[in-house]
């Protein structure tokens, strides 16, 4: 009897040691489990409530705001100085005897116009300009030839015709004095004067 005694504590105290091992061991998987999540969960459980830290990689950092939306090539701001305005808009230049655009000055009308477009109460003057050869007559008409040309290019490009002018000087401006072939391809041009902005 008392060997049957003995045996029933030594199976009722393998029976605790086991399942004590068993909760213990269940215990250990659960700190196993929660050490094996992702330090980003067990920081948001930690830190509920609290303001989430700025990021440290410049990229992620918030940008301050300007109030201005990026320059874009379709949307840009005008020019709000009219000095500016003038200074931006560029001369085109022409052939002897011709009234022709160059791909040069086609590419500078284009410009031009998208100047005109960001500035849309602007109003421009076309000054035809020839050197100096020639009579005063032929290049006045020359001159205005050439200013036309322009005109009808830029409205091509979407710039009503009443935003443009049209005048010829003919050889009276010249901005080279020169009697050299230099010069004179210097004179041989359309100005492009702001009349309101």
């Amino acid at each position: 009897m008392k060997w049957k005694g003995f045996t029933s504590f030594a199976v009722v105290s393998s029976i605790m040691v086991v399942t004590g091992g068993c909760a213990t061991q269940g215990v250990v998987k659960s700190d196993a489990s929660l050490a094996s999540q992702s330090p980003a969960t067990t920081q948001s459980r930690q830190d509920a409530g609290k303001v989430p830290p700025v990021p440290a990689t410049p990229e992620a950092a918030p940008q301050p705001a300007t109030g201005k939306q990026p320059a874009t090539a379709t949307k840009l701001e005008p020019i709000a100085n009219a000095a500016e305005l003038k200074a931006a808009m560029e001369k085109i230049y022409f052939n002897f005897d011709s009234s022709a655009l160059s791909p040069q000055a086609r590419e500078s009308l284009v410009r031009n116009s998208e100047i005109m477009k960001r500035n849309p109460s602007a109003t421009v003057r076309i000054e035809g300009n020839c050197d100096e050869r020639g009579s005063d007559e032929y290049n006045l008409a020359l001159g205005e030839q050439r200013a036309k040309e322009a005109m009808k290019y830029l409205t091509t490009l979407g710039i009503p015709a009443e935003r443009l002018t049209v005048i010829s000087y003919g050889k009276e401006k010249p901005v080279a004095t020169g009697h050299d072939e230099s010069s004179w391809a210097a004179n041989r041009r359309d100005d492009f004067v702001l009349v309101r902005h």
